[in-house]
C-alpha cells in the first residue's frame, strides 16, 4: 500500500528536471567570490518581490532569524499574530539571538487574522527608559497554524500603514506567499509592500529539497549576509541548490493546482461526516475528537498527516496527485465515524 504523505508540503522530493539542474549547476564559493547560481536565484526572487537584494538561506528558520537579528537588539519588544511561526516554531530565536520580547496579539475576524488598531494599541506610545521599546512587527502570509490563511492585499497594506505610524519595522515571514498570491490573485511584490524585509520559502510548495531567502534593502541584506556566516550558513558551491531553487520556481504558476487538491480533500472530508472550514490555500485543519487515536488509524490506512492543536493537519503539495486525494477519500471512508468520534475500529 503506498503511502500518502499529507504532512506538510516539505515532503516532496527533487523532480528529474530539478535533479538535472543541481547535477549541471554553475558553481562557485558564495563566502569567496559569490556563486554564480546563488546570485542568480537572489536577484530573480528579490525581483519578484519588488526588493533590492535578496540572500539565499538553508532554512526559513535562518532567514527569519536574521531579520530578527537585523531589527531587534535587546529591550525591544516585537508583535506577531498569535501562533505565528516566528512565536512557537522557531526555538525563541527571536529572544535568545535577536533579544526581543515577543508579544503574540490575539486574532481578529477570521483566524491568523490581527487588525491595524490592534497595532497602533500594542504599540502606544514611547514610555519611561526602564519600558520596552516597541520596534518590530512580524506579519505571516500564509498563516500556517491558521489553516493556510491569507493576508489580503488590502489587509497588508493597512497592517503595514499602522506600523509606520508607530515607527516599527516590518518583517514578513512569507514561507507560503506564493500560496497567498495564488489564492487572492495579486502580485508577490504588491503583497511585499511595505515590508523591509521579507522570507519565502522554496521547499514547502514550490519542491526545492532546501532553501529560503530573505529579501529587502541592499544595505539590510549586506549586514545579513554577515548574519548568515555568523549563524554558520556561508555555504561554498551552493550554486547546486541554488539551481534546484531556480527550476522551483517554475511551478508558481501551478501552485493553484494544489489549492483545488485542498478544495476537493475538504469536500470528500464533509461528505464522510467531518465538520471543517474551506480551506484558502494548501492547508486543511480538520477537528476530530481524539487527535492520538485519529493520527493512528489513518497512519493504519496509509494516510499521513501532522495535528495542531485538537485538529488534524493536511497539506496537499505537488507530489500528491488529484487521483491520490481520491484514494486518501476512499480509504477514510472506513474509519471516517471512528475518527468522528475517537472511538477505536
Amino acid at each position: 500500500m503506498k503511502l500518502l504523505d499529507f504532512r506538510s508540503d516539505t515532503v516532496t522530493k527533487p523532480s528529474p528536471e530539478m535533479r538535472t539542474a543541481m547535477a549541471n549547476a554553475e558553481v562557485g564559493d558564495d563566502v569567496l567570490e559569490r556563486d554564480p547560481t546563488l546570485d542568480r536565484l537572489e536577484r530573480r526572487v528579490a525581483e519578484l518581490l519588488g526588493k533590492e537584494a535578496g540572500l539565499w538561506t538553508p532554512t526559513g528558520c535562518m532567514a527569519n532569524g536574521i531579520a530578527m537579528m537585523l531589527h531587534l537588539q535587546r529591550g525591544d519588544r516585537f508583535f506577531a499574530p498569535a501562533q505565528a511561526h516566528v512565536l512557537g516554531s522557531e526555538l525563541g530565536t527571536a529572544a535568545w539571538l535577536a533579544g526581543g520580547m515577543p508579544e503574540a496579539l490575539p486574532w481578529e475576524g477570521k483566524p491568523g487574522r490581527i487588525s491595524a488598531d490592534q497595532v497602533r494599541h500594542a504599540a502606544g506610545n514611547s514610555g519611561p527608559y526602564y519600558t520596552l521599546r516597541s520596534r518590530l512587527l512580524a506579519l505571516e502570509n500564509t498563516h500556517n497554524f491558521a489553516g493556510g490563511t491569507c493576508l489580503s492585499l488590502q489587509d497588508h497594506r493597512e497592517l503595514t500603514a499602522a506600523a509606520r505610524e508607530k515607527n516599527l519595522v516590518v518583517h514578513l515571514d512569507g514561507a507560503r506567499l506564493w500560496h497567498a498570491a495564488a489564492a487572492l490573485e495579486a502580485p508577490l511584490h504588491e503583497l511585499s509592500e511595505g515590508a523591509d524585509t521579507v522570507s519565502v520559502c522554496l521547499s514547502k510548495g514550490l519542491g526545492a529539497p532546501m532553501g529560503s531567502l530573505l529579501c529587502g534593502s541592499k544595505d539590510a541584506l549586506e549586514s545579513a549576509r554577515r548574519l548568515r556566516k555568523m549563524l554558520g550558513g556561508g555555504v561554498r558551491q551552493g550554486g547546486v541548490m541554488g539551481a534546484a531553487g531556480l527550476v522551483a520556481l517554475d511551478y508558481l504558476p501551478r501552485i493553484h493546482e494544489d489549492h483545488a487538491k485542498a478544495r476537493d480533500l475538504a469536500e470528500g472530508l464533509r461528505a464522510l461526516g467531518f465538520t471543517l472550514e474551506t480551506p484558502e490555500t494548501n492547508i486543511l485543519l480538520v477537528p476530530v475528537a481524539s487527535v492520538p487515536k485519529a493520527t493512528e488509524l489513518l497512519r493504519n490506512i496509509g494516510v499521513l498527516v501532522t495535528n495542531v492543536g485538537a485538529s488534524l493537519r493536511f497539506i496537499t503539495h505537488r507530489d500528491i496527485e488529484a487521483a491520490e486525494v481520491k484514494e486518501a477519500l476512499a480509504r477514510l471512508a472506513g474509519c471516517a465515524a471512528a475518527i468522528c468520534t475517537g472511538l477505536a475500529v
